[in-house]
């Protein structure tokens, strides 16, 4: 078999945009990243999505006209990629494509539950000319599992070292961790919430999409009795396998506890308190879920950017190297969309794309349903 190429798409819950991600892929499955491009969500697209987030008048219809939305935004960046690397559509074998998620809760309401993403995966193949791999959640929900994280199977394939023990913290919207054991045995679960919380904050208050750098979060104070009143938040003390979203932490989750906890809190003090969250939740999580001799902990995703929260991460892990994944030849803004692009090879090579131990399914399953180009 010779290399094939595949293109990974991937739109957060963050909600800011989407990466396109082009991945070789060689005969043997090893991988290389080779090119990337970013396409910005519309406020308006990106305030719907939001609003899809919960309970509204008219979801049917506007879900569904969003979803077209959010795949042309999906391949606008295809095209944008193609053209960059000076490529035909006939030359990538598929696309993996993720979509946005607007609701996630597996094992809910009927035992099974669903997460939801909305893409319209036949507008997409007519506009870029590929084969698309998509609802790559879903099949992982009906065998038991989570549906997530589902990074961590890539990560074992082209992060893990051997007899090493490694963490690679995903910080986006919700932080994930993939645990890479020496031994060769893997795992991974949502930790809390990444970004989605700071950038919230920050947009209501400085009309910001991103706190850049931590700066804003670095001159204000932790409040202790906030930070304690959001750490109380039971899903912090569900054992593996776990996952969230934005169905639970958002900005009303976080008003509850400012109104009874710190009413008279200045701002900035609030996005203090939330960067410490997000640090906190990862290393207890790891203390109560995944101890260990962790060596390294390798951060990817918009979180990687953001210097105060590694700062902190290193001063709550002295013993672990905390460093970003560009140390290991793959830049953090690459990671997530390489993922899918990788799954979508996994699907047309009939391979198996979940992690068992990550998601909690009832075994290994090729994800993902194929729409022909």
């Amino acid at each position: 078999m010779s290399p094939e190429l595949y293109i990974g798409l991937m739109s957060g819950t963050s909600m800011d945009g989407v990466d396109a991600v082009l991945l070789r892929a060689e005969s043997d499955g090893r991988v290389h990243a080779l090119a990337h491009d970013h396409q910005p969500f519309g406020a308006e697209l990106r305030a719907e999505l939001m609003a899809l987030n919960a309970p509204t008048d008219n979801e049917l219809q506007r879900a569904a006209l969003a979803a077209n939305a959010v795949s042309r935004v999906y391949a606008q960046a295809c095209r944008a990629l193609l053209m960059a690397q000076r490529l035909s559509p006939t030359e990538i074998r598929a696309l993996g494509a993720h979509g946005q998620t607007v609701r996630h809760r597996p094992g809910e309401f009927d035992g099974t539950g669903f997460s939801i993403q909305l893409l319209n995966a036949p507008l997409l193949a007519e506009l870029t000319g590929v084969a698309v791999v998509h609802d790559l959640r879903g099949r992982d929900v009906a065998a038991g599992g989570q549906g997530a994280p589902l990074v961590p199977a890539f990560h074992r394939a082209v992060l893990a070292q051997p007899g090493v023990d490694v963490v690679v913290l995903n910080v986006g919207g919700i932080s994930n961790v993939s645990l890479l054991r020496a031994d060769g045995q893997g795992g991974g679960f949502d930790c809390g919430p990444g970004n989605c919380l700071m950038d919230g904050w920050i947009h209501r208050h400085q009309g910001l999409d991103y706190d850049a750098g931590g700066q804003w979060a670095s001159q204000g104070r932790v409040h202790g009795a906030l930070l304690e009143a959001l750490l109380a938040e039971p899903y912090f003390r569900l054992p593996p396998p776990r996952s969230t979203g934005r169905d639970l932490f958002h900005l009303a989750w976080l008003d509850a506890r400012i109104a009874a906890h710190a009413p008279a809190i200045a701002p900035v003090d609030v996005q203090a308190t939330l960067l410490e969250l997000t640090a906190r939740c990862v290393v207890d999580s790891l203390a109560a879920f995944a101890p260990g001799s962790w060596r390294e902990l390798l951060v990817c995703g918009g979180g990687a950017f953001n210097d105060a929260l590694l700062r902190r991460l290193r001063a709550l892990l002295p013993a672990v190297a905390v460093d970003t994944t560009e140390v290991k030849g793959l830049p953090p803004m690459l990671v997530e969309g390489a993922a899918f692009a990788w799954l979508a090879m996994r699907h047309v090579r009939g391979l198996s794309g979940n992690l068992p131990e990550a998601t909690g399914a009832t075994g290994p399953r090729i994800l993902g349903s194929y729409t022909p180009a």
